[in-house]
């Protein structure tokens, strides 16, 4: 269907919540706008069928009295669509109304593919520098009279307005330009600047987004930079949480790394440094259980597995409760250590606390040796090396470094440099901090890679 670009459906809507999933349309208005002057005006009340919050009463005046003998919006429906068919769906903020719309329609049985015009981007570029880009704010900027605030009728009058204002100063066509349904601003949040997401490189990295205050909002990592953003961009998830989301992302920054590990790793230590507030699966991830040693009031000494705590150093952690009991199941085969000196997924509650079947207990000093023996072994299993991997570029080469089990640091050593000792090595790498996931993640890469691994 060919859509006449000389033709604009200005919207706005009222409605009974932020979600378009769960909320309502009140009330919608249509100017149609042939790129000149206003042809046509439609607005009517809508019968949510749901009951409208005394605080959007407030806000807009809108009662449960006034829409209860409105029409339902399954009886405009067709109206609508017809009204919004084969034009440039417009609207101030116009993510938040296309979705109320698209939705409903979608209900009703018909389904809306618009191309969109954002008034809040196109101002910021054709009248770039203003304090504030809200259409209260505009209208007071911009002289435009604005009737009626917070009633659909009246706020379509106003972008209307505005929208004839920038289709005239528009000397440099950048509103042709956004309505290219290949243009980022077809799929970009309202508040992002496109150089933003253009300057995006297709390579692997960590990516940040900030809010109005440039504050980081939010860290992610991709093997493609470019494409990973996009795709927060991408599809029509009406939940609050996305809406808030994209609402909030007013820049982004990035930095590239040489392979989709580094880039694991650098986004866990960003998430931890930064505390995203949109940030939530790596924010949860802590290691819940450790093994743990005490000695008993009789001099036998215990291997535990408890839940981690801020105040016991453990001699390793698990991310579960099976890890750890299998892990020191495992141990006490090998070690050949009594079972009843073994407590499997208990707190550490029990210090102090003899086994209470003493018949044909091992040697004190014997079985104090082999519990010796198995917690040196644990620490001592753990290894030291680093990783060295393809760099950024062609002169130099990507290294992670693991010193003694623990995540040193990493970084990019020229290729062609010679690596002598450890001490040379940690010289040139930056330092981060370890952490069980972190570590999990350079294991799994070892095992599947063991021929970039170099033993220090």
């Amino acid at each position: 269907m060919q859509i006449n670009r000389t033709e604009y459906a200005v919207v706005d809507i009222e409605t009974t919540g932020g979600n378009a999933g769960t909320s309502k349309i009140t009330e919608i208005a249509v100017i149609i706008h042939n790129g000149t002057e206003v042809i046509d005006r439609w607005e009517t009340l809508v019968n949510p069928q749901q009951h409208i919050p005394l605080y959007i009463t407030a806000l807009t005046g809108i009662s449960n009295e006034m829409v209860a003998k409105a029409p339902l919006f399954e009886e405009i429906a067709e109206q609508l669509f017809n009204l919004l068919s084969n034009r440039i769906f417009v609207a101030h903020n116009v993510n938040f109304d296309y979705s109320f719309v698209r939705h409903q329609l979608e209900e009703t049985g018909f389904k809306l593919t618009a191309v969109k015009l954002c008034t809040v981007r196109a101002a910021r570029k054709i009248n770039p520098g203003l304090p504030s880009y809200s259409l209260g704010n505009l209208c007071r900027y911009l002289n435009i009279s604005l009737e009626n605030r917070h009633r659909a009728g009246g706020d379509a009058d106003a972008t209307a307005v505005l929208l004839s204002m920038l289709i005239q100063n528009d000397d440099n066509g950048e509103i042709p330009r956004m309505i290219k349904k290949t243009a980022p601003d077809q799929r970009l949040p309202p508040n992002l600047p496109p150089a933003d997401f253009e300057s995006l490189p297709e390579k692997p990295g960590v990516y940040y987004f900030y809010n109005a205050q440039k504050k980081v909002v939010y860290v992610g990592k991709a093997v493609n930079l470019k494409k990973r953003v996009a795709s927060h961009f991408t599809g029509h998830k009406i939940t609050p949480q996305r809406q808030h989301f994209l609402r909030d992302i007013h820049g982004i920054s990035f930095e590239v790394c040489a392979t989709e590990l580094m880039a694991l790793l650098l986004e866990y230590n960003e998430i931890k440094k930064l505390w995203p507030v949109y940030n939530t699966a790596l924010k949860r991830f802590e290691p819940k259980y450790g093994l743990y040693e005490y000695t008993a009031r009789n001099g036998y000494r215990y291997l535990a597995v408890g839940k981690v705590t801020k105040l016991q150093k453990c001699i390793e952690v698990f991310g579960s409760v099976n890890e750890g009991v299998n892990f020191l199941r495992n141990l006490k085969d090998k070690f050949a250590l009594d079972y009843r000196f073994c407590k499997y997924a208990v707190t550490t509650e029990s210090e102090g606390v003899a086994v209470k079947d003493q018949s044909d207990l091992p040697s004190l000093a014997l079985h104090n040796k082999l519990v010796k023996e198995a917690i040196g072994f644990v620490t001592e299993i753990k290894p030291s090396y680093y990783i060295l991997d393809k760099g950024r570029t062609d002169n130099e080469r990507s290294c992670i470094c693991v010193q003694e089990g623990h995540f040193y640091g990493m970084g990019y050593i020229p290729y062609e440099e010679p690596i002598t000792n450890p001490e040379q090595l940690k010289d040139l790498l930056t330092r981060y901090k370890s952490s069980s996931y972190i570590m999990q993640l350079i294991s799994a890469f070892t095992v599947k890679y063991p021929d970039k691994v170099n033993r220090l």
